[in-house]
């Protein structure tokens, strides 16, 4: 229904740039989703991304059984370490895909090769940046230990573990915060390093005028992306749980590991098509947000054939 303060030609000009607008972004992101999703069956990428996971496994199954028989602290470490140090590896992964990604798209020819070549430093640049955060873990893990400490204390332990509660809370509490980051720091710094353009710009400053600039998009991109992988790792960790409490037996280290190494391999193998969108999806995101559009062309009849290399 018109307000009927408006004349009706004027009300249909106003709304008109609006709605045009909100149309156009809702399409390109639209066609940004559906190309990471259809592009996550990639068998190069699909060849790459299962081994770093089934790596990241193997670490997350080792302090697993490290901690079954370990003290409250050390098993407190074990429950945070692996997450921290896995990003290391996913954003030398992240960086590789998304190169891989944006080869695919162009329809460029692949050069195994030259691609490793060209890829190798970004890898190696932006892998460092993982280590603040694992840094940073230990330093709080440090600090949770003081508190243990004080909690064993002879007839005072029982008073300062009720007194200085807020204290674990809090340092638990930084511990998901890091991990956290580390999960926008893997959809943000990873489409940043790989997709440079030939002016190089710091990594941080990059990433900044990017986010800075549309603050509320780039957090609704960032939710978007993490839908499939938060689904998937939901009923992956959900039948992981199960199956522990119903059906394993084992009451030793070892035999704790080679129960959990059996059950992560299929749930590494689940989950790789997950973490590829979310990689591919960072890329379209990060050229949305510096106002880039998908390439027609790639839902088009014929594809532009290229015979440039991804450098």
């Amino acid at each position: 229904m018109t307000n009927i303060f408006i004349r009706p030609e004027l009300a249909k000009f106003e709304k008109s740039p609006v709605q045009s607008y909100l149309l156009m972004n809702w399409t390109h992101l639209e066609r940004a989703f559906t190309r990471a999703l259809l592009l996550s069956i990639s068998k190069k990428k699909l060849f790459f991304a299962f081994p770093v996971l089934v790596l990241c496994g193997i670490l997350s199954v080792f302090c697993k059984a490290v901690a079954f028989e370990a003290s409250p602290w050390v098993s407190m470490s074990f429950a945070f370490l692996p997450i921290l140090v896995s990003s290391g590896l996913l954003l030398a992964l992240g960086v590789l895909l998304i190169r891989l990604h944006d080869a695919e798209v162009k329809r460029m020819v692949f050069d195994f090769k030259r691609w490793i070549g060209t890829s190798i430093d970004l890898v190696v640049g932006t892998s460092y940046l993982a280590f603040l955060p694992i840094l940073s873990y230990l330093f709080l893990w440090m600090l949770l230990g003081v508190f243990f400490l004080l909690k064993e204390i002879p007839l005072l332990g029982d008073f300062f573990s009720i007194v200085f509660s807020f204290g674990p809370f809090l340092l638990i509490f930084g511990s998901l915060l890091l991990c956290l980051s580390n999960l926008v720091l893997l959809f943000f710094v990873a489409p940043a390093a790989a997709l440079q353009s030939v002016v190089r710009i710091p990594l941080a400053k990059r990433v900044w005028n990017v986010v800075n600039q549309k603050f509320l998009t780039s957090l609704l991109l960032f939710l978007i992306a993490m839908i499939p992988i938060g689904l998937v790792s939901g009923l992956l960790y959900l039948a992981a749980a199960l199956t522990d409490s119903h059906f394993l037996v084992a009451e030793q280290s070892l035999s704790v590991a080679l129960e959990w190494f059996f059950i992560m391999i299929p749930f590494a193998a689940i989950l790789t098509p997950a973490v590829i969108f979310f990689f591919n999806f960072a890329a379209e995101s990060f050229l949305l947000l510096q106002g880039g559009a998908p390439i027609p062309s790639f839902y088009g009849t014929k594809a532009r054939e290229t015979s440039e290399t991804p450098s």
